[in-house]
């Protein structure tokens, strides 16, 4: 039998814990829209390395492919050169969207890098 002073407990020790929870949940959110966006940054600097590694002027290879691997844009592209090697470093700056979380994060930079050997073109 539950006291007649103790109805409504439950709702109030809800809308305590509410917020809480929601804001949590879209801290998840948020941390997997960025987790995602790196993988694929490092996916497209590892197929941007590749295809400057085989070309016969690495930095527009590096730059043209990186921009067609992926929808992510504005891209930064950068390409070193070395004697048996070329790295491609290709960063973003990614606008976190979800609200609440994404306000208190702020832009969050971005950066996939590969190194790849040189072959000739």
């Amino acid at each position: 039998m539950t006291r007649r002073r103790d109805r409504g407990q439950a709702a109030v020790e809800f809308a305590i814990v509410c917020p809480a929870v929601i804001v949590l949940a879209l801290g998840i959110v948020q941390v997997s829209i960025i987790a995602t966006r790196q993988l694929a940054l490092e996916h497209v600097a590892r197929s941007a390395a590749r295809a400057a590694s085989v070309a016969a002027d690495p930095a527009s290879a590096a730059s043209a492919h990186a921009s067609s691997a992926t929808g992510l844009a504005p891209l930064a592209v950068t390409t070193t050169v070395a004697d048996s090697t070329v790295t491609v470093e290709v960063e973003f700056v990614d606008p976190t969207s979800v609200p609440i979380v994404g306000a208190a994060i702020g832009d969050v930079r971005l950066t996939g890098r590969a190194t790849m050997p040189r072959e000739p073109p």
